[in-house]
């Protein structure tokens, strides 16, 4: 039976009326990101208990569609969602009511994190969602029923995973614990539609303060003439060529057009621009210019993690928590640092925040204060680390 597609506009308003009487609605869509600045939206997947359905964005005006999504009372459940809030946020500027990520929740259940969709249906409710059209090109038209079948597999498992995992985590008193987490990630998801990110930038670690500043204008240049056309940031300027400009730091365009992988037709065209950005670069002042990576940490910083951070993996093991989404090695250093006085960018940790502080980082504080101990309790056991209150 071939899988139906909504290309009428009508059909959609109806879909959209149907849905508001939906307690979850579960989402996915398929973009394409290689081509342009923003990724291409091709399909938006959804599923209800009663209902799925395939809408086609290249024939629909879908913003009826998420209007819904973050106007209704139901519960919005997606996988690895970033993306899918990023629509939202640029069509309608907020977020739904109230978002299920079932990666995330699974990264409270199991000790893997961040799982792909048919691990964590495998996992928790036992189905292999069907492969086969990973390769697709979704912006070609018009599309098989092999293709929207695969597509909807993205959706059809969402719900029954949803109510597996909100049963266990109701089990393991930890739905609190995720409400946090959601509210974390969607206000970083926020932050980082204006965020200067431009420290992102691959290669940038070993640049000195006047050439950090010329990759912060270059950065900026090459974000905003994307945009404007339209293009992948990278495409337009490579990461390896803007440190390269900013090391030069030359603001003559013939220099720059003569460096290696800057004659070709735009870049050299826009030589003049980047030279631009070199000179404001070099012109900053130098309070205003960003600081270079900090010097070398103490050693028994460096020591004090790597004798914790154990405490870590075996705390999260024993929970069955996934360790990466709790924190990493540089997180137990810095906390440590924070304790003892050696940070002083004033941020606050994160293990000692929130669920994670009454997980993890109580413990670690309690180790680092001489209130515990850690001790070795059967070597040959998998989880062989014993923490001991100390008289």
């Amino acid at each position: 039976m071939p899988t139906p597609i909504i290309t009428s506009q009508d059909c959609l308003l109806e879909l959209c009326e149907r849905l508001r009487h939906a307690e979850q609605i579960g989402i996915d869509t398929e973009f394409v990101s290689e081509d342009t600045f923003y990724p291409e939206l091709c399909l938006i997947q959804i599923a209800t208990r009663e209902e799925m359905a395939v809408v086609d964005p290249q024939q629909v005006d879908v913003r009826p569609f998420w209007h819904l999504l973050v106007s209704g009372e139901h519960v919005t459940v997606l996988h690895a969602g970033r993306e899918e809030l990023n629509f939202l946020l640029r069509a309608e500027n907020r977020l739904p009511r109230e978002l299920f990520d079932i990666q995330i929740a699974a990264g409270f259940c199991s000790n893997e994190y961040p799982a792909a969709y048919g691990s964590v249906v495998s996992k928790f409710i036992g189905h292999k969602p069907q492969k086969g059209q990973q390769r697709t090109d979704w912006r070609r038209r018009p599309l098989s029923n092999a293709q929207l079948n695969y597509a909807l597999e993205d959706v059809r498992y969402l719900l029954p995973v949803y109510d597996r995992l909100r049963t266990m985590l109701g089990e393991r008193g930890r739905l609190n614990w995720l409400v946090e987490e959601m509210d974390t990630w969607q206000a970083q998801v926020v932050a980082a539609q204006d965020r200067q990110d431009w420290r992102r930038v691959s290669g940038i670690g070993k640049l000195n303060r006047h050439s950090l500043a010329i990759a912060r204008e270059l950065w900026r240049w090459r974000y905003e003439e994307a945009r404007r056309r339209n293009q992948p940031q990278k495409r337009l300027l490579r990461d390896d060529l803007l440190v390269e400009l900013a090391k030069h730091q030359v603001d003559d365009p013939e220099k720059i057009s003569a460096i290696r992988g800057m004659n070709r037709g735009l870049l050299r065209q826009k030589a003049s621009e980047l030279a631009d950005c070199v000179r404001r670069g070099l012109q900053s002042p130098v309070e205003k210019m960003p600081r270079e990576p900090g010097g070398r940490a103490p050693s028994q910083l460096n020591l004090l993690g790597q004798f914790l951070t154990p405490a870590l993996n075996t705390i999260c093991q024993r929970a069955t928590i996934a360790t990466s989404m709790v924190g990493t090695a540089s997180d137990v250093r810095e906390l440590i640092s924070y304790r003892l006085g050696f940070d002083k960018s004033g941020i606050v940790p994160s293990l000692t925040l929130g669920w994670r502080a009454e997980l993890v980082g109580n413990l670690i504080d309690e180790l680092i204060a001489g209130k515990k101990s850690i001790r070795i309790n059967n070597p040959r056991d998998e989880d062989p680390l014993v923490f001991d209150e100390i008289d």
